[in-house]
């Protein structure tokens, strides 16, 4: 198994060897996209049709003109020819409004459903995919790749139809014309394979290269003009650092922006050149022929308005195959993420349950950040699709840089209503403990059960909706107080969502606002303070009622009355529910009815606080260098939090 992550901005380099192929199975994937749309796009397809036919036509009305009106001065059919004249642009006009209607609705569905499907696909995967993604990346996939797809089905296929048809319809007017300059007409042919295949794998090339450098740009525009990236760029007075490395990206966007049209037009600029020689061989020929009284002024002024016909579509037809294949590029891009396995997914007959006791169960369990599936996958997409990219690179090298477990063996129960505080060192293994709960991640060995189901037999929904978390990092969105309430029961009325941010002690500042529950909290909630969002956190999660509560209930970096307004809320929240706390208050541990001690990704010690205090070990230290100071602040709020624990030793 080769190491890495396939949950990394996932692109492939070309080799220079590699050849536009239009692969089958791509093609039918792509199709199956367009299905839904097909009327929509039959319509646009003869409505292209109608007005390439109709474009035969005024060539054909200058020869009567020159030949017949002119020299016969027929006066009723000028007057036709003029009629006819004004009708075929109206006409054509009609079509295209026609045509441009049912391709937009083709076209905007075709993205609607790409981007629902890829909102979905990588909403459920796991943790590890979000933690190693740059949100910019993913940006960059909904917006520019996905338009790019959509283009490839109602802006290239279109195309390759109207050159084909005006193409054919062309040449066979022209043959019944004049045969001989038709046929030497189309004599330059080969002229326009020369260039086709060498720049269209350039610009294929290029195109990829320029949907990386967009995602770069993106990636570093959200990461450094959010909230917490301009806090951070401020305070470390970055901005000039910040600005070097923007112009850099963006001038890459903007050097391949620079070559892409230098090929192109140089492209186009030969294709021109070629077709001029075409041009002057039937001018040349045909006006030996008008001399000779071979052929008639108004054939020859209707075929040369017809070369612009003629080879227009074959120099769009010459490299429509390298156009179609770079078009289809935003598809594979797309794909590349639609493909990522999900990590965490339901068994077949997954079981829901309606109510929990809340008996947890950790039976040796491992976890490892890198997963064998993981490196498998990444494994068949290089192998499938060639070189990983740069940025692929660092993201496997940052990967294969954990290599120690973060838990190993671990085991403990947690019995239904009761308090569990993980206490341990930074980096020991607290937080994984909390996310394989949550099952946001799945073990590598062992299991965890909840109420004797492995939690891998339960649905998504029901660990989910039996689960209530407040983090330490609290996330708001960037709406209303009420709307973020209400995304833990969306159905509250305004009663109960008062009486949650009354529990939670937060109600009186709200109902202060001049907007009340109706105020904006702004980006992340940074209209509001750390202790203000945090309550907010816990009001939310009052609001969801659950059985089973999950709380890293870090308040260090508070206020003394902040913190206290959380402790005190926090009151209603634990009780009668099994809670798993990530302590960091000496209160919530003399509180807890288990202490279970973390430290290196094993379970070191578990018990009461007493006998941990007894057996002289890890916890005994941590608590004279960590919580032993907290003894004077928490004395006076002991008993009026935490009632029926036992007394603080030296009280």
């Amino acid at each position: 198994m080769r190491n890495g992550g396939w949950w990394r901005f996932v692109t492939f380099e070309e080799s220079p060897q590699q050849r536009p192929i239009l692969d089958r199975l791509l093609l039918r994937r792509v199709f199956r996209y367009a299905r839904p749309y097909l009327g929509a796009i039959l319509i646009v397809l003869i409505t292209i049709t109608v007005s390439s036919l109709l474009g035969l036509a005024p060539p054909l009305i200058y020869r009567e003109l020159i030949d017949e009106v002119l020299p016969n001065r027929n006066l009723h059919l000028l007057n036709s020819l003029a009629l006819a004249l004004f009708a075929i642009p109206l006409a054509s006009g009609a079509l295209g409004v026609l045509q441009r209607h049912y391709s937009a609705k083709a076209g905007e569905g075709i993205i609607y459903d790409l981007r629902n499907e890829m909102f979905s696909h990588l909403g459920r995967m796991s943790m590890r995919f979000f933690t190693n993604t740059r949100a910019g990346e993913m940006v960059s996939r909904f917006n520019n790749d996905v338009v790019g797809a959509q283009n490839a089905i109602t802006g290239t296929i279109p195309e390759i139809l109207t050159n084909v048809v005006t193409l054919v319809s062309t040449l066979i007017v022209m043959l019944s014309i004049e045969w001989r300059l038709a046929l030497l007409s189309v004599a330059v042919l080969p002229l326009f394979l020369l260039p086709a295949r060498r720049v269209g794998l350039m610009l294929r090339k290029i195109r990829r290269q320029a949907l990386d450098y967009n995602a770069a740009m993106s990636s570093q525009i959200a990461e450094t003009l959010s909230v917490n990236g301009a806090l951070l760029m401020k305070t470390f007075n970055r901005l000039p650092q910040e600005e070097l490395k923007f112009k850099r990206i963006s001038g890459n966007v903007r050097d391949i922006g620079v070559r892409r049209a230098e090929v192109a037009q140089l492209f186009f600029m030969g294709l021109g050149l070629v077709g001029a020689v075409g041009s002057a061989l039937v001018y040349w020929v045909g006006g030996w022929m008008v001399l000779n009284d071979a052929l008639t002024v108004g054939t020859i002024v209707a075929f040369t308005a017809y070369l612009a016909r003629l080879y227009g579509p074959i120099s769009a037809l010459t490299n429509v195959q390298v156009e179609f294949v770079t078009a289809l590029v935003s598809f594979e891009r797309v794909f590349e993420y639609l493909d990522l396995p999900l990590e965490i997914q339901e068994r077949p007959h997954a079981v829901g349950l309606n109510r929990v006791e809340g008996r947890i169960r950790f039976e040796e369990v491992w976890f490892h950040y890198q997963e064998p599936l993981i490196d498998e996958a990444l494994s068949n997409l290089r192998e499938s699709d060639g070189a990983i990219d740069g940025g692929m690179g660092e993201g496997l090298a940052q990967s294969r840089s954990i290599h120690r477990a973060a838990l190993q063996g671990i085991s403990f129960e947690i019995e239904p209503g009761s308090l569990t505080a993980l206490v341990g060192p930074s980096g020991a293994g607290k937080t994984t403990i909390i996310y394989l709960l949550l099952r946001l991640y799945d073990p590598t060995q062992g299991r965890i059960t909840l109420d004797g189901y492995d939690l891998r037999d339960l649905t998504l929904d029901s660990i989910a909706n039996h689960f209530g978390v407040v983090t330490q990092e609290t996330y708001l969105f960037h709406d209303t107080i009420r709307a973020n309430l209400l995304y833990a029961k969306p159905d509250a009325s305004q009663t109960e969502i008062e009486a949650a941010c009354r529990a939670a002690n937060i109600h009186e500042l709200i109902a202060a606002l001049p907007d009340g529950y109706d105020t904006v909290v702004g980006e992340r909630g940074y209209r509001l303070s750390g202790g203000e969002k945090q309550r907010l956190a816990i009001a939310r999660v009052i609001l969801k009622d659950p059985r089973i509560l999950v709380l890293d209930e870090a308040t260090s970096h508070l206020d003394s009355q902040s913190e206290a307004l959380i402790q005190e809320a926090l009151q209603p929240l634990l009780r009668g529910r099994t809670s798993v706390v990530i302590a960091h208050r000496l209160s919530t541990i003399l509180a807890a009815d288990k202490i279970v001690v973390i430290d290196k990704g094993r379970v070191v010690e578990q018990g009461t606080h007493r006998r941990l205090l007894a057996n002289n070990g890890l916890y005994a230290m941590l608590y004279e260098t960590q919580f032993r100071s907290q003894l004077s602040e928490i004395a006076s709020e002991f008993a009026a939090i935490f009632p029926k624990a036992p007394k603080p030793p030296g009280s």
